[in-house]
């Protein structure tokens, strides 16, 4: 029945992340495996969302009380997930865009303006984030500003532009929704931590272009040290091993390029295989 099938396959998709996160090689190509995993994400989400209207589209001629079952979790699952993406995509956004609006408000005013949309605020902690979305914010600590040599501050500052330019906040709000959007017990919340890491090695990476990644590798010390071992950056849940994996990653080598391809191709695996198999059976 293809119901059932869009059941497995959605089942299937949400469990391989809790395989997928134990592959640390993977974060060695971080752009590639944040498609993976929310190409994973999506092709669940989908064939959720699905599975109940295509049951019914195709019928089977004769059907027993199994059937009837597997339709009635279809169509529970198909609801469901349609109602958590709407209100989950709704309720995310807003509360995002109204704490980042508070944010930038608040920082325009004890913070003292360095360049259009740098932000150097009042406090003895060594830190430094970015707000995203409509009037960005750079901000950094007078700690960090005052303690972080010329390179580290440039490595730093560089990470958050990374971040702003290529809004990596956009990839973490929708890969939150989707996620949140999933049954409770099939979704991981290592998924959500793997996604945050691979976020910031996006910008290590494109930092570690302009200023080195000696300079790099030190400011991260400097920021862990000064966060007691916590996220290096505020609101992101990447997890508490953050910043020693981030710090590893700065000194491997750049993966293979079949690594690369192999990892795309799971991607169009992904996001391609449900939907065929559906059509198929269906036929």
């Amino acid at each position: 029945m293809i119901a059932a099938l869009l059941l497995l396959c959605a089942a299937v998709l949400l469990v391989a992340p809790r395989v997928l996160v134990r592959l640390e090689r993977l974060r060695r190509s971080p752009r590639a495996a944040l498609f993976v995993w929310q190409s994973l994400s999506l092709s669940a989400v989908l064939c959720l969302l699905t599975a109940a209207p295509l049951a019914l589209v195709h019928p089977l001629p004769r059907s027993n009380l199994a059937e009837a079952v597997i339709l009635t979790i279809a169509s529970i699952a198909s609801v469901g997930v349609l109602v958590r993406l709407l209100v989950n995509g709704h309720n995310v956004g807003r509360r995002i865009r109204a704490a980042r609006a508070e944010h930038r408000q608040l920082v325009d005013v004890i913070g003292r303006h360095e360049g259009d949309h740098t932000r150097v605020i009042p406090s003895q902690r060594l830190s430094a984030y970015c707000v995203p979305g409509a009037g960005s914010r750079l901000v950094l600590t007078e700690a960090a500003f005052a303690s972080l040599s010329d390179d580290q501050l440039a490595a730093v500052v560089a990470h958050e532009e990374a971040h702003l330019r290529e809004r990596h906040d956009l990839v973490l709000e929708f890969f939150t929704v989707l996620h949140t959007a999933t049954p409770r017990l099939l979704r991981s919340d290592a998924a959500l931590r793997e996604v945050a890491l691979l976020v910031e090695v996006l910008a290590d990476r494109a930092a570690r272009e302009e200023a080195g990644e000696v300079a790099l590798g030190r400011a991260l010390v400097s920021l862990a040290e000064a966060a007691g071992a916590q996220d290096l950056t505020p609101g992101a849940s990447a997890g508490a091993g953050a910043a020693a994996t981030r710090i590893r990653l700065l000194a491997t080598d750049d993966p293979a390029p079949w690594q690369t391809l192999v990892l795309y191709l799971a991607c169009v695996g992904a996001l391609v295989t449900p939907p065929v198999l559906a059509v198929l059976i269906a036929l």
